[in-house]
């Protein structure tokens, strides 16, 4: 007769995605047989972090995050995998257009232009957006940059400036990037931030060359080269391969997704309104799982609770996670602070048929930092995603905040309000009242990675090889997404599943 093996437990601290992603891979591995035994603590009373939907009146509104991008796959699969396969839906990308705020006016972003680098020759050659020698940087640019072997880090402020010119980065680059990362492009790390840019380069100098090769390649792969099916005349036919979208979503919302991932893990496994103050080694030191009574880590809440746990999962801010654990290890802890955030607002507002036919076609509108407005973007959300507002009626999001203007999350809701009427009424001619409104603060809610960021995370992992055990997921890290934060929650938790196994640590560094 053999002994039971004793059931270990891993502690995850924080419930938003990344959270939740670890602990619903923890608790697929329980439901498997593995021996281990899964504890999700989250401060607030609700799962989810950021990711919340509220539903009003037929519009489908997203307090956080809209969507995710479609190449990025973690998000989908575990759309699929937790049964929200058939509610996943894709951008309307055939409608797809953006503005830029440019003295006043909405101008589209070039056609054929692939985030920041140019493929069409007519459309850039045209555009009001810039300059001609901006035009004529970027003509250079494709015959006259060589490959750069110097491995170091710049801003993407820099990079971009070298490659097409200043007024590339004051009207395309920084807008884009105060409207996905709430930052700014001067601080911003190229090789953290825009890492296939940074690779081209060292690859291919131009970036414009690099990018028409891999378009070249991407329409070579796409083309058929199988028989699929047969047709009615009974000779082997092929069909095209279906395109990705640019983003998706879920038809309710992408709370769908959160509500499905906690009913994984059973209730009297989540500790709700249960903040953590610290995380120490257990009575014994930091010897790891040396019998079979030991665990390796405390964890200390609030209300003088104090819970036991083999591994931990810190699914927390980088901010929070560096001060639970300045008591294992100081150096790990001034690294983590270090990692910087920015705070976001988002105002969403409804309106009736009158207004939707009076916008422009296309996902909304950019502005850069020398519009001097205290809007970052809005995204006409009812055209880019369907079922997000009932037939004929729009529903905006604007975007406040960032590294720009941190101070607007002091505003009450009538003045974010009545701030953001009046630029709508400047920028769009928008005068009508909306059906409603919804503003949401996100304080220190976006991870931002600095000129130095994927060094600093080197250093993060090389202190975390001698504290086997401990693993970190989310935003804060290796990408801001859905489906990053998926994947940085599944990798920990399978990370801490192989070190219980094992009953032992992987030595892969040393401290620095």
């Amino acid at each position: 007769m053999t002994d039971k093996p004793q059931v270990r437990r891993i502690a995850v601290i924080g419930g938003g995605i990344a959270g939740l992603a670890a602990a619903y891979t923890l608790a697929r591995a329980r439901q498997a047989g593995a021996p281990v035994e899964e504890m999700l603590f989250e401060a607030n009373p609700w799962l989810g972090g950021v990711v919340r939907t509220e539903t009003v009146d037929g519009f489908v509104i997203e307090a956080g995050p809209d969507s995710f991008l479609a190449e990025k796959p973690q998000a989908a699969a575990m759309a699929h995998v937790l049964g929200l396969g058939k509610d996943l839906m894709g951008s309307n990308d055939h409608a797809r257009r953006t503005y830029i705020l440019h003295e006043g006016r909405l101008l589209p972003l070039p056609d054929g232009l692939m985030f920041l680098v140019p493929t069409r020759v007519w459309p850039m050659l045209t555009t009001k957006l810039l300059p001609l020698s901006t035009k004529l940087a970027m003509a250079l640019e494709l015959f006259s940059s060589p490959p750069k072997s110097d491995q170091g880090d710049e801003s993407v402020a820099s990079f971009v400036e070298r490659h097409f010119g200043g007024a590339m980065v004051e009207n395309i680059a920084d807008p884009l990037l105060a409207g996905v990362y709430g930052g700014d492009s001067a601080e911003l790390s190229v090789r953290s931030v825009l890492p296939r840019f940074w690779d081209m380069e060292r690859q291919h100098g131009s970036l414009t060359r690099a990018t028409l090769k891999a378009m070249r390649q991407r329409r070579a792969a796409s083309k058929p080269r199988k028989p699929l099916r047969a047709n009615s005349g009974g000779t082997r036919t092929t069909l095209p391969p279906r395109e990705l979208p640019l983003f998706m979503t879920l038809k309710g919302g992408l709370q769908q997704m959160t509500v499905k991932l906690a009913t994984q893990v059973e209730k009297t496994r989540v500790y709700m309104r249960r903040r953590v103050l610290a995380l120490e080694f257990a009575p014994g030191g930091p010897g790891g799982v040396t019998d079979s009574c030991s665990r390796r880590f405390q964890i200390a809440c609030e209300g003088d609770k104090v819970y036991d746990a083999d591994a931990v999962v810190l699914a927390l801010p980088a901010n929070l996670a560096g001060g639970l654990v300045s008591a294992l290890d100081h150096r790990l802890s001034e690294l983590l602070e270090g990692i910087p955030y920015s705070s976001s607002m988002t105002v969403s507002l409804g309106f009736d048929e009158s207004v939707r036919a009076t916008l422009p076609d296309g996902f909304g509108f950019l502005v850069p930092r020398k519009e001097q407005r205290r809007m970052l973007a809005c995204t006409f959300v009812h055209a880019k995603f369907d079922h997000r507002a009932p037939e004929g009626k729009a529903l905006l999001r604007c975007f406040m905040g960032g590294a720009r203007d941190p101070d607007v999350l002091g505003m009450t809701d009538e003045q974010v309000v009545a701030g953001v009427r009046r630029e709508l009424r400047d920028i769009l001619g928008l005068t009508a009242d909306p059906l409603f409104f919804r503003v949401h603060r996100w304080a220190e809610s976006m991870a931002q990675y600095p000129v130095g960021h994927a060094e600093r995370v080197s250093v993060i992992e090389q202190r975390l090889n001698d504290l086997p055990g401990l693993y970190l997921a989310g935003n804060a890290y290796s990408g801001i997404g859905v489906s990053d934060c998926i994947r940085t929650g599944k990798s920990a938790a399978e990370k801490a599943l192989e070190y219980l196994s094992s009953g032992k640590p992987k030595a892969e560094g040393k401290k620095q």
